[in-house]
């Protein structure tokens, strides 16, 4: 019995959102706790699961505000570590018409990239049952080679490991330093989240099916391999099927920050409950209906961790529309 189901490691950030004009005609941003990891679990959390996370803040008013909003949130934060001369990462989110979204990070530096093997609580890791991260871990050397050792140290104690390149180009030197650290995750992981623009970046087609194909042929040790396309919906390949799930359009959509992350908690806490291994079309299309419903709701309202949606609300999409 392992005492977190999910541990996961990264960045913890403020997402500085649109919200209209003051009076006087200037733009006013909201500040919401987001970082793609943590969203994650607070997803999670909302489904019962017992979540950690292990990354790095600033010593200031943000990394104050986002402490706060994890305790609040029930994800254990023994795994916080504080940086004294850097600040914490911000991004601030310009909502595009459709929902979408264009990020403009402040990050060189930012806390979360000073991460180091170090600061590691190796215990917390090899006590968890499933390990997830991106790649935002993996855009420097420090971050990046604890990202490894924490990869290293799940494995061996016997956890899946969860991946979701989540690629935001600003951020790395070149696209070659991306797609060479998208590579090392894809090697590494069992369960996959990639989004319709990633598995084309990292395969060069635009049809999943094609590109799923290329990802199981290159991995072979991918057990769940799921693609999200926004609102059209999700595909599934894993044990063998192909399974396509369409998206809920209710209207309502204020932007889509943390769908794509709402969607693997929800995977997360399927696999929790099922595993990977001889799962059936009808499991995989129960998986992707709900989380095509709970990354739906979430884009209802704005930011992601405090935005989750309760399991209750996403059963009621469920009953609504068989």
């Amino acid at each position: 019995m392992k005492k977190y189901d999910v541990v996961a490691l990264g960045e913890l950030l403020i997402d500085f959102t649109d919200n209209g004009l003051s009076g006087q005609g200037n733009p006013v941003f909201e500040a919401n706790p987001g970082g793609a990891p943590c969203n994650v679990l607070a997803m999670l959390q909302k489904l019962g699961y017992r979540t950690a996370f292990i990354g790095k803040l600033g010593c200031d008013g943000f990394g104050k505000q986002l402490q706060t909003v994890l305790k609040e949130t029930g994800i254990c934060t023994e795994g916080l570590c504080w940086d004294e001369y850097v600040h914490t990462t911000l991004a601030v989110v310009h909502t595009l018409p459709g929902g979408d979204r264009d990020f403009s990070f402040y990050r060189n530096p930012g806390a979360d990239m000073m991460l180091t093997e170090e600061d590691l609580p190796l215990d917390m890791i090899a006590d968890c049952r499933i390990f997830h991260f991106g790649t935002l871990s993996m855009t420097h050397e420090k971050v990046r080679q604890a990202t490894l050792a924490a990869i290293q140290v799940a494995k061996e104690n016997g956890a899946l490991i969860s991946f979701d390149p989540n690629l935001r180009p600003p951020l790395w030197d070149s696209l070659e330093d991306a797609e060479e650290q998208i590579h090392t995750g894809l090697q590494l992981c069992d369960i996959l989240k990639i989004a319709d623009n990633e598995i084309e970046f990292m395969t060069g087609e635009t049809d999943f099916d094609k590109g799923a194909a290329i990802l199981q042929e290159r991995y072979p040790n991918i057990k769940i391999l799921n693609v999200t396309a926004g609102a059209e919906g999700s595909y599934s390949y894993s044990c063998g099927h192909r399974v396509f799930v369409p998206g809920f359009t209710l209207g309502g959509t204020i932007e889509t920050t943390g769908a794509g992350d709402t969607f693997c908690a929800s995977v997360l806490g399927f696999v929790l409950k099922n595993g990977v291994a001889e799962l059936t079309e009808d499991q995989l299309a129960e998986m992707l209906r709900f989380a095509n419903a709970a990354a739906y709701l979430v884009t209802t309202k704005k930011g992601a961790i405090r935005s989750m949606p309760e399991k209750a609300q996403v059963e009621a999409i469920l009953a609504a529309n068989p």
